[in-house]
Formats: structure tokens, C-alpha cells, sequence
């Protein structure tokens, strides 16, 4: 059951959806108390096409002087929200992929205290899934591997949905002013919310696909994409194994990429020598070569298993309200 104490936003980036917003306003249940529009400066003008249409009280629209992006949509709701007192607040989309039926689904586990963040997931029912067009199947399996690479949260799927909820306090902590503000949001999200080691729980729902016509194009961002995740995975790396801990996990890594980037060197190269001269390498070469590509393999590997057994656990906002007290207590 959900207080006043608890109070539920919800931000709705508008940016051509004009066609879909109304219904997706009116589906909005009366467990939420505020509802943020952020008009981000759209062409169709959705902000103004609310406030004309619309009469629910519970709506505030937010205009942005210039395209910010999903992201930058995102966090200006996210900032009004948080001056508003909202204390879970929950992002969807305004083209009606989203049914706003499940905002309990996805605030329940915040406020039970088992998650900071949740997220959409529309692979849990394979039957459903079917409906998916398979371009956006393979799409998706690549960008979850990736994002997992670089986020590690590694038991979860989906990582592009931007069907959300965050607690408060774990909203207050983020850079909003770093985090990627166009279709890399998402991603960057969750590589943020690592830095913080916040717990962020996965949250069934169905896959819809109507009429809307999608902004991204996979060939355009593709590059940007892996590149942006190259970057995320090293600061992390860095963050986590480094510069806050170190563990046998900060070892296995170095040691393992320079084992594995040896062995392939010095097989190669003796490989083109003996090409050249004709003459089959000796088997201490090969043991060689092959023996430091193995260990190397292996010391990678356990790098990856001690890093998946590191997903965050402990919600962040309950550590950082028991953090808080603590230390009010003691300047009292």
C-alpha cells in the first residue's frame, strides 16, 4: 500500500507524440500524484496540446528551450520531481508502448526497499516475444552483452527500455549534467548508477508494437555506441577495481590481457618466421604460445566471474538513509 509519504511522479519526455499522449495520461492510475510532460521542444508543440486537452490537475508541463534528448527530458523531470518531494519517480514514454497499469509493478520493489532502480524487461515471456520483429531481437542481444560489459549489471536484459523507476535519493546522487542526454541514455544510466553501486531489479512486461515509427537508426549510432561503452567499461573498471578497492579480481585482469596479448604475439610471429623459412616451429614455441594464451584466457575469465558476483545487492538509498541518520545522530 502506497502513503502520501511515498508520493509516486511521473515524467513522460514528449517529443512526437501528440497522437498518443492524451490516452497515455488518462491510463495513469490514482497511485501517482504528479505527472511531468517535458515538451522537449517538440514540433507538434505536445506541451501546449496537453495543457489544452487535458484536464487532469495531478499534470504539470515542463518546456525546454531547445532539444535536450531523451536524457536531457528525463533528468528535467527528474529535477522537478525531486523538488516536488516525489520520493519514487517513474519515467515512460508517450508514444503508448508503455502501459501505465504497471507503475506499481515497477515502484513496489523501491519502496519494499529490493531495488533503487527498475527497469522493463519484454524478453521474460518467450511466447510474447514472438511479436517482436527480429532485427530488434538480434539488436537488443548484442547492446544487453555490451551494456553489461560496460554498466555490470550482469542479470538483467533489455538495457534500451526506458520504462523506469528511480528512488529519490538515488536520483539526487547522479551527475545529470554528465549523463548521455540522446539515445545512449539508457546505457549510461545504468554504467551510473554502478558508480554508485546502486541495486537495480528487472521488471516483467509486455512487448508493444503499433504504428510508431522509431528515431533510432541502428547504422547511424552503432559506432557511437561501442565506443561509448569502451569508455564506460574502462571508467568502471577503473572506479571499481582501482581507485575505491582492490582485489585478486584488480590482478586477473592486467595479467591476463598481457598473457593473452603476448601468447598471440609470439605465436604470430614465429608463425610468419616459419612460413617464410619453411620450417616447422619447434614444440617449445608452441607450447609456449599456446600455455600463456590459455593462462591468459583463464585469468580473463576469472576477472569475469569475480565481476559478475560483484552485481550490486544492498540498495543504495537504504545505506545512504541509514548513513544520514548515523551521522545526525552523532552531531547531536
Amino acid at each position: 500500500m502506497i502513503t502520501e509519504e511515498q508520493s509516486i511522479a511521473v515524467v513522460i519526455p514528449a517529443y512526437k507524440v501528440k497522437s498518443h499522449i492524451l490516452q497515455v495520461i488518462e491510463k495513469i492510475g490514482p497511485e501517482v500524484s504528479h505527472i511531468y510532460v517535458v515538451d522537449d521542444c517538440c514540433p507538434e508543440n505536445s506541451g501546449d496540446f496537453v495543457e489544452r486537452n487535458c484536464a487532469d490537475k495531478r499534470v504539470e508541463v515542463i518546456r525546454c528551450l531547445q532539444n535536450l534528448g531523451v536524457g536531457g527530458a528525463t533528468m528535467t523531470g527528474y529535477k522537478a520531481a525531486i523538488e516536488k518531494g516525489a520520493l519514487v519517480i517513474v519515467k515512460i514514454d508517450g508514444d503508448g508502448q508503455m502501459d501505465p497499469a504497471l507503475i506499481s509493478d515497477f515502484v513496489e520493489p523501491i519502496i519494499a526497499g529490493i531495488a533503487d532502480y527498475t527497469k522493463g524487461n519484454r524478453f521474460y515471456e518467450l511466447e510474447r516475444v514472438r511479436a517482436m520483429p527480429r532485427i530488434r531481437l538480434l539488436g537488443n542481444a548484442i547492446l544487453s552483452f555490451m551494456t553489461k560489459l560496460s554498466s555490470g549489471y550482469w542479470d538483467f536484459f533489455d538495457p534500451t527500455n526506458g520504462y523506469t523507476a528511480i528512488h529519490r535519493d538515488v536520483a539526487r546522487c547522479l551527475p545529470f549534467s554528465k549523463i548521455s542526454s540522446r539515445y545512449f541514455f539508457e546505457s549510461d544510466m545504468l554504467f551510473r548508477l554502478n558508480t554508485l553501486r546502486a541495486t537495480v531489479v528487472d521488471i516483467p512486461m509486455d512487448a508493444k508494437y503499433e504504428n510508431e515509427v522509431s528515431n533510432l537508426k541502428i547504422k547511424k549510432i552503432i559506432a557511437e555506441f561501442l565506443l561509448k561503452h569502451f569508455s564506460n567499461f574502462l571508467k568502471r573498471i577503473f572506479y571499481n577495481y582501482y581507485l575505491r578497492d582492490t582485489s585478486l579480481a584488480s590482478i586477473e585482469l592486467p595479467l591476463g590481457i598481457a598473457l593473452l596479448i603476448f601468447g598471440v604475439a609470439f605465436g604470430g610471429i614465429h608463425w610468419v618466421i616459419s612460413a617464410k623459412e619453411a620450417t616447422p616451429a619447434s614444440a617449445g614455441t608452441v607450447m609456449l604460445s599456446g600455455l600463456t594464451i590459455l593462462a591468459g584466457l583463464q585469468l580473463i575469465l576469472a576477472f569475469i566471474g569475480h565481476d559478475i558476483a560483484s552485481v550490486p545487492r544492498r540498495p543504495f538509498h537504504l545505506l545512504r538513509s541509514t548513513s544520514l541518520k548515523k551521522n545526525k545522530g552523532y552531531k547531536n
